[in-house]
């Protein structure tokens, strides 16, 4: 008989997953060579052909993202054992393993936008294309409510052809306009917190759900994914942590403190090999 055998296969399968219309259509099946799939709403599924283990791995984790219609935000984190992203002097290339970064782009696939924050933008220049892995490369996101951000590099530069995805920058308020950046760059001006100077993560999300982004995937770096998580705005968050201590540098994740430990998140927690790192998905709507 045969099966589903490779992640290839299970990622173009859950591609065809994503268009699916589940506004319509709470359950779906999907002929594979040697048998059907059948997946329902929510990423359950259930075969009758032969599903090899690490596929099996891929559908559990990627299928609560495809297969429904809801908005959704995610956030990923790449970090060492001791919590690190990067080093003291910003070096965080490459914390993640090859296994792990190709499990980031097809979360970017499944995505409609990908959001950094300024400090990633201008440190780190980022694509935030996909590249490791077949799928449309989401709307880029830029939170720079200071206008600090050099416009250069991969996400400003002029398009190389129609399927470069836009850029979209959230300004402040009071800052000024921006000339002579490239047709697909866009700017947004939205309102800042009179105390932090910050663009609050509720009125980010809800700009882009006015530009038609639901799907929207919260990339880094920590500063930026410690707000939507104390926010309560972060369905999942994916924590991919490599094999090695750093010792020093910059947390991945920094909230506000607490006193006791009842009061630490404890969210749903399913771990997946990815590679030689760990993938924690946390789930965060509970």
């Amino acid at each position: 008989m045969a099966s589903l055998e490779t992640p290839e296969l299970a990622w173009s399968l859950i591609l065809q997953v994503r268009d699916h219309d589940w506004s319509r259509q709470s359950r779906g099946l999907w002929h594979l060579p040697g048998g059907e799939l059948e997946i329902t709403a929510g990423g359950h599924w259930r075969s009758h052909a032969l599903i090899e283990p690490e596929v099996a791995r891929m559908l559990d984790c990627l299928l609560p993202l495809a297969a429904h219609d809801r908005p959704w935000v995610v956030g990923q984190l790449g970090q060492s054992l001791d919590g690190r992203i990067a080093t003291h002097t910003g070096a965080s290339y490459y914390i993640s393993g090859w296994e792990a970064r190709v499990h980031l782009h097809r979360l970017r696939a499944l995505a409609d936008a990908v959001l950094v924050g300024a400090g990633t933008a201008a440190t780190d220049r980022p694509q935030l294309t996909v590249r490791h892995a077949p799928g449309t490369s989401p709307a880029r996101v830029v939170l720079d409510p200071r206008g600090r951000v050099p416009h250069e590099g991969p996400l400003f530069e002029a398009a190389a052809d129609a399927a470069t995805p836009p850029t979209l920058l959230l300004l402040g308020h009071d800052v000024g306009p921006m000339p002579d950046l490239p047709t697909h760059v866009r700017c947004l001006h939205l309102e800042t917190d009179e105390a932090t100077g910050r663009i609050r993560p509720q009125q980010v999300l809800s700009r882009l759900a006015q530009a038609g982004y639901r799907r929207v995937l919260v990339e880094g770096g920590g500063v930026t994914v410690s707000r939507f998580l104390e926010a309560g705005l972060l369905d999942r968050l994916h924590l991919l942590v490599a094999p090695m201590v750093i010792g020093s540098g910059r947390p991945g994740l920094s909230l506000p403190p607490i006193d006791t430990l009842d009061q630490a998140l404890r969210p749903r927690v399913r771990r997946f090999t990815c590679g030689e790192d760990t993938l924690f998905d946390m789930d965060l709507r509970d």
